[in-house]
């Protein structure tokens, strides 16, 4: 019974991924910060180290890498990070997947990183606005 429950949310997360990336094909973002979806660029007038991701989402949902990339260089890392991740969890309903000790410090190493390039971003003017 346990399985089937874990198929099934496995199945809705599929569909919740495909149903975003549908939004995400036909949404065009407004580039003003008045109507940004990012709390702390809407209210504050200062990108967070993730703002640009939602963007750049939406630009790799039509195919628009160049433009992704622009607005944020980890979007395509962790769209495809999200993809694998989803199907491991697949693969391992079917057989035991070895233990996850490493999901933690990885991330610690996502944040990291987002932090890393917010801040190289930031001292050289190219964040998102």
């Amino acid at each position: 019974m346990e399985n089937r429950r874990s198929f099934w949310t496995w199945a809705l997360a599929g569909l919740a991924g495909l149903a975003a990336f549908a939004v995400l094909h036909v949404w065009v973002p407004d580039p003003d910060p008045a109507h940004a979806l990012c709390i702390s660029r809407r209210f504050f007038h200062l990108p967070c180290p993730g703002c640009g991701l939602t963007r750049a989402f939406a630009h790799l949902a039509k195919g628009e890498w160049s433009e992704a990339l622009v607005l944020h260089p980890l979007a395509p890392v962790l769209a495809a990070e999200a993809v694998a991740g989803w199907l491991l969890w697949g693969i391992g309903l079917r057989r035991p997947l070895p233990r996850v000790d490493w999901v933690a410090p990885l991330a610690l190493g996502h944040l990291a990183v987002l932090c890393a390039l917010w801040l190289g971003r930031l001292v050289t003017g190219t964040l998102p606005w």
